[in-house]
């Protein structure tokens, strides 16, 4: 795979961008709220499915290998978070939401927000289910159910982030066509 400098500056860009959306942030219990889809949501639409992929792997090796660029820090251990998942999700997201986004081919806000509304339920469908498994199986707390992990790791998001999908879909109608010259 050969990437012009220009893809990998902006890929660049695009996995700082997730570090500051990290530190952006407010605790909440198991999952932190962050703009971290949000930024997630914008690689995926702006870079494309291989790059915008790209940036979210790049931000996970960064984190995994110890630097504190995820909400609650950096690390290999990190996997054994609960909010590792969406760290996981953030790449398959990226990657629907462009992928999505190059068949659909039309850049109209229509399209873009179900490129990227498919890329949220992407985030989600991994998170969650990480969210479950590592705090019973792992953290062993045997209390957990499946409907608590979605009423802890889903819905104080849900509203939030369908806000920032919709904002993150107006910004890339109006950015796409000048970025795609």
């Amino acid at each position: 795979m050969k990437i012009k400098t220009k893809d990998m500056v902006i890929t660049g860009l695009f996995s700082a961008l997730m570090v500051v959306g990290a530190y952006i942030k407010i605790f909440l219990p198991v999952v932190p709220f962050s703009l971290q889809p949000f930024f997630c949501t914008l690689a995926g639409i702006l870079l494309g499915s291989r790059l915008g992929a790209l940036s979210q792997i790049i931000y996970a090796v960064l984190g995994l290998a110890g630097l504190p660029v995820f909400t609650q820090g950096g690390g290999l251990m990190y996997i054994f978070k609960p909010s590792f998942g969406y760290i996981l999700g953030f790449i398959a997201g990226a990657y629907i939401i462009g992928k999505i986004s190059e068949l659909l081919n039309t850049h109209n806000f229509r399209n873009t927000l179900i490129s990227i509304m498919s890329g949220l339920v992407a985030i989600y469908a991994i998170g969650i289910p990480y969210v479950y498994f590592i705090s019973k199986f792992y953290l062993k707390n045997t209390d957990i159910t499946f409907m608590y992990a979605i009423t802890t790791g889903l819905m104080p998001f849900i509203i939030k982030d369908a806000i920032l999908c919709t904002v993150a879909a107006i910004i890339a109608t109006k950015v796409i066509p000048s970025i795609r010259r």
